[in-house]
């Protein structure tokens, strides 16, 4: 009998978590290769008839940014998700194998290729003769670039030292710095506008590398009240996260685009179009996360909200690789 109810648990209420087949396998892959896409492919359409010159590298320094941003999401969400697990009643022990320290690894190599374009007034370098390191420190982009490098190399000492929730102030620290360098000393009040990065890109990596967490933690529970339980108190999160992205990513759109202008620039601009689309993916993501919600609390098996779950991470996906897209673009409007 103690071999029977195991075996009927994982093929009855746990259906949940059956491993994805061929289809599904095949489908991630293609959304991940369109993710990396993006940024490579999207300057040229996205310029196409705006009359916007294409800077040099800008396929190349959206896709740095694209992992940047997505090596950001992965050690903040798992430190989000483990606080939250711990006050989940009759939780397991076991919890899924971190991925902080080869984020954070990624997302050094990432800050270190962008540093090299601030070192040659950003440009793509030719060769290494072309980087001046000794430059960055003589700027406040070079300053900020750094910055991030070093954040990124201590968040992966801190993860995989005995105390990895020590990362949280490295990762802090590159948050403040991609919110200060998106906001030149140049734009209009601009320590509002960093102000709004900060939360925007706080909320944003809480949502998408929970939402990651969450989903692998129920993989590994194999425990369906509490996973019910964890994905249940996530999501109570997440509808506040996504409330605070949209203020903040309104109230950001609107200082660069003002509301006489918004409807023209979303067609006739490259950032306007480029935003366009991400606002269209967060539609999709919205609704994916209303239908995960809508399972959670009616369905008889609350953990079929795991496949609508995992459809709203594909489409994050693309959601932060049109935005590492979006910051390569020339901004329509500078105050």
């Amino acid at each position: 009998m103690t071999l029977t109810k195991p075996r009927a648990g994982r093929t009855g209420t746990h259906r949940g978590f059956r491993r994805p087949g061929a289809g599904r396998a095949t489908a991630v892959l293609v959304l991940v290769a369109l993710g990396a896409l993006i940024p490579l492919l999207g300057p040229s359409p996205a310029l196409h008839g705006t009359g916007e010159a294409d800077a040099p590298g800008t396929g190349g320094i959206a896709l740095l940014r694209t992992v940047l941003f997505a090596a950001l999401s992965i050690p903040v969400g798992e430190l989000f998700v483990r606080r939250l697990a711990r006050s989940v009643p009759g939780a397991p022990d076991t919890l899924p194998h971190g991925w902080s320290t080869a984020a954070n690894i990624a997302g050094f190599v990432a800050a270190l290729g962008l540093a090299s374009v601030v070192a040659t007034g950003n440009l793509v370098p030719g060769s290494l003769a072309d980087i001046d390191v000794g430059g960055l420190y003589d700027s406040r982009d070079g300053k900020l670039a750094l910055l991030e490098v070093n954040g990124f190399l201590a968040a992966a000492l801190c993860a995989a030292s005995g105390r990895p929730g020590t990362q949280v102030w490295p990762l802090a620290a590159i948050v403040v710095a991609e919110a200060l360098r998106a906001h030149p000393t140049t734009e209009y009040s601009p320590m509002i506008g960093s102000g709004l990065t900060v939360i925007h890109l706080t909320c944003a990596s809480l949502w998408v590398g929970g939402l990651v967490y969450v989903l692998r933690t129920l993989t590994v529970w194999q425990n369906a009240e509490a996973g019910a339980a964890l994905l249940g108190r996530y999501a109570r999160v997440a509808a506040g996260l996504l409330a605070a992205i949209t203020a903040t990513g309104v109230c950001s759109s609107l200082r660069r685009m003002p509301s006489e202008t918004i409807l023209e620039q979303l067609t006739d601009t490259a950032y306007g179009r480029v935003l366009l689309a991400k606002v269209i993916l967060m539609v999709g993501v919205a609704a994916f996360a209303l239908w995960a919600r809508i399972r959670l609390a009616r369905a008889v098996d609350p953990l079929s909200a795991s496949s609508p779950a995992r459809a709203e991470v594909y489409l994050l996906a693309l959601v932060v690789a049109v935005s590492g897209l979006l910051t390569a673009l020339p901004v329509p409007i500078r105050w």
